[in-house]
């Protein structure tokens, strides 16, 4: 089966009895690994019942069945150092950490939101409690314990339930808890987007008695707008006619006549239509106004029936419903084709399936998984949930695996932002893509370690600068750690203040809509707001090195149509160059002789010199008017002491005024420049499979 919805997610559930465990098993339900963190004699629940007869050893309470379906459980003693260091360690691997204990409790144990947050800076902190915590406005209650029955009260859901103002009456289930745990749930999955699109969790505070006001609502602006204090209603509606629960032969019904046209219809079915242009009844408000008479009269037509024959005469024509039992919701095909009653098998055959409520949300590219039995107490071991992370990789594993990530050729750009103070912000990229075209959307990656990784993730906008082949030293600038990286070239302000590099391929403005941290990495997403690009060719990377996209073969071409055309190699060996050194102690590079200007004739040359060397792709091509002259130079290493002529130069003590030859000398200087940032070569080939050139 497909995995649910919210498969990936996990959830350390540090709750217990009912509002937390129903908030988790909501996300349990749907694919969430749920680990419900338990003292060593275990969540309350369990001991609460009711038990099986034949259990006698009391070790599954329906309480605790029905509410922890899915789920795992860790014994761990959080009032022991050893406890709570497990804890720490687990926070580290989660999404979710959801507690109901009283403001303050998680605090006292070192285990308060600013110590989860700072191992885990992602990770959504849900809290529970009857009166909130202080952050998000202080209740004079805050240090009050609290359960269900006393939300239901604060909150105004008892004092609108029951017969009569004098019989206050408790809404059967915990709607106090289980309503605050739902709306707990739809608070972490909101957080949870955030923190994708941020990187960045939050602390959720939810108090019961809030949950249960917002669960009243009605009387709130009932009490506004006409300074009444709404009181029980008994089954009845206080605005609506006839709306509420009415006798029949054999039990009740509940019927909820909203509007005109429904009442005309119940008239009619009644066999008595002159009901509906009764004056006393012709509208809701006259409705409202003979509210007992009408209801009587409704309830002596109902109770001459059974609620099968009322069922036939009603059942799709008027808002209907029998009053059901239990036993009737477990024979209903409503809950039987809607699986909303789920058997949980227990591994041990001889134990009895349960079976509880099910889940009602449904989604349709996602059916909700098969539900598995509640854990037993400490079914889980900690190890246990460490097996899952992959070994660490070592540095010679690194080394290769970084290697087979270069054999994809990229294009280069470098990505701007600016901070709150205004100050422009970049660095380079190699992962540049788009995602989509309507809407245009790319996408860019970000390493955690790069200095400039909070700024982003704190951003609204960036922009995509996309480089030109002109622009390797600005590429080998934002890899760099140098803290004046805009000081260093030649920018501009565009649209929001957000920096544009001049002498781009193009520049794209966008909004910032998701941030989502993987590994070592994080992808940032944007819509593009706006762009602009320009004629040129692009800058690329290939394997650690910077490329000319295209450029080889016409260069190349050009150069064979001239008779006078020269092959010399740039050599380098531990940062050192090679140079041939003449009787004036000017430098040169080495070059193939005037007698045998060829490749061959290069190597032949490199041969004689004393040297073990590798030439690896083409440098440069360029014409040399000082020579008049067109000069090729392939790049490549070397390594051996050379001969009296040659001489090897540290890449940083090149003295350039001793190269002989102008051109070489610019040349090396750029060589240089470059080099502090990784080397470049020509890129021959497609997106997807190519080489830097290589010698043949």
């Amino acid at each position: 089966m497909k995995p649910g919805i919210l498969s990936g997610i996990r959830v350390l559930d540090l709750t217990r009895m009912l509002s937390g465990p129903y908030c988790t098993m909501m996300l349990a339900d749907h694919g969430a690994d749920v680990i419900k963190i338990e003292s060593p004699s275990g969540d309350t629940s369990r001991g609460t019942g009711p038990f099986r007869k034949e259990d006698l050893a009391k070790e599954w309470s329906g309480y605790f069945v029905s509410l922890n379906r899915n789920k795992k459980s860790l014994s761990l003693n959080l009032k022991t150092s050893q406890g709570r260091e497990q804890l720490l360690k687990l926070v580290k691997t989660a999404d979710v950490l959801v507690e109901n204990f009283r403001p303050g409790v998680m605090e006292k144990m070192g285990l308060g939101y600013d110590k989860i947050r700072g191992l885990n800076e992602k990770i959504v902190y849900a809290a529970i409690s009857g009166f909130g915590n202080p952050l998000s406005g202080e209740s004079p209650y805050k240090n009050w314990p609290s359960y269900d029955v006393v939300a239901q009260a604060m909150g105004g859901l008892i004092g609108i339930t029951g017969p009569n103002k004098n019989t206050p009456t408790k809404v059967g289930p915990g709607v106090g808890d289980i309503f605050s745990g739902l709306m707990m749930s739809f608070g972490i999955i909101a957080a949870i987007r955030e923190a994708e699109k941020t990187g960045k969790g939050q602390l959720i505070d939810l108090a019961m008695y809030d949950a249960v006001i917002s669960l009243c609502e009605r009387i709130i602006y009932q009490h506004d707008l006409d300074g009444s204090i709404p009181g029980p209603q008994g089954n009845g509606h206080p605005l609506l006619v006839p709306f509420g629960i009415f006798k029949a032969k054999d039990g009740f019904i509940a019927l909820g006549i909203v509007d005109d046209s429904f009442w005309k219809v119940l008239a009619e079915i009644m066999k008595d239509p002159a009901l509906s242009s009764d004056p006393r009844f012709s509208s809701i408000t006259d409705r409202q106004k003979n509210s007992k008479i009408l209801n009587q009269i409704v309830e002596r037509w109902t109770s001459s029936k059974t609620k099968s024959e009322l069922q036939s005469l009603l059942g799709g024509l008027v808002p209907f419903g029998p009053l059901n039992s239990a036993k009737d919701i477990f024979n209903d095909p409503h809950a039987i084709n809607r699986s909303m009653i789920k058997e949980l098998k227990h591994s041990n055959p001889k134990i009895q399936p349960w079976r509880v409520a099910g889940n009602p949300l449904n989604f349709s590219r996602f059916p909700q998984p098969k539900f598995s039995f509640p854990p037993e107490l400490g079914n889980t071991k900690i190890e246990d949930l460490f097996r899952q992370n992959p070994k660490p990789l070592s540095d010679k594993d690194k080394s290769d695996l970084r290697s087979a990530f270069g054999t994809f050729a990229t294009g280069v750009t470098v990505v701007t932002t600016k901070q709150r103070n205004g100050a422009p912000r970049g660095f380079t990229a190699n992962s540049f893509s788009s995602v989509s075209l309507d809407p245009p959307i790319l996408l860019i990656c970000i390493a955690k370690t790069a200095q400039s990784f909070e700024t982003f993730r704190d951003s609204s906008h960036f922009v995509i600068n996309v480089l030109s082949e002109k622009q390797r030293a600005v590429a080998g600038l934002f890899s760099s750690q140098s803290p004046d990286k805009f000081e260093l070239i030649s920018w501009k302000k565009g649209p929001r203040d957000l920096p544009l590099l001049d002498s781009c391929l193009s520049h794209f403005v966008c909004h910032k809509t998701n941030f989502q941290e993987i590994g070592d990495h994080a992808i940032m997403i944007g819509n593009v707001e706006d762009f602009w690009h320009y004629p040129g060719e692009p800058l690329g990377y290939f394997r650690g090195d910077y490329f000319s996209v295209g450029l080889e073969q016409s260069l190349v071409n050009m150069v064979n149509k001239e008779s006078n055309t020269r092959l010399g190699a740039i050599l380098e060996g531990n940062r050192q160059i090679l140079f041939i050194k003449d009787k004036e102690n000017e430098l040169s590079l080495p070059k193939a002789p005037s007698s045998n200007k060829s490749l061959l004739g290069l190597k032949d040359y490199l041969e004689n010199l004393n040297l073990v060397f590798s030439l690896d792709f083409l440098y440069s091509v360029y014409e040399d008017q000082e020579i008049n002259a067109h000069m090729i130079f392939y790049h490549g290493t070397f390594s051996g002491s050379g001969d009296k002529n040659t001489v090897s130069l540290s890449l940083d003590k090149i003295p350039l005024k001793k190269i002989k030859n102008l051109a070489e000398r610019t040349m090396i200087e750029r060589y240089c420049e470059e080099y502090h940032h990784g080397r470049f070569g020509i890129y021959q080939g497609n997106e997807t499979e190519g080489t830097v050139k290589k010698v043949f």
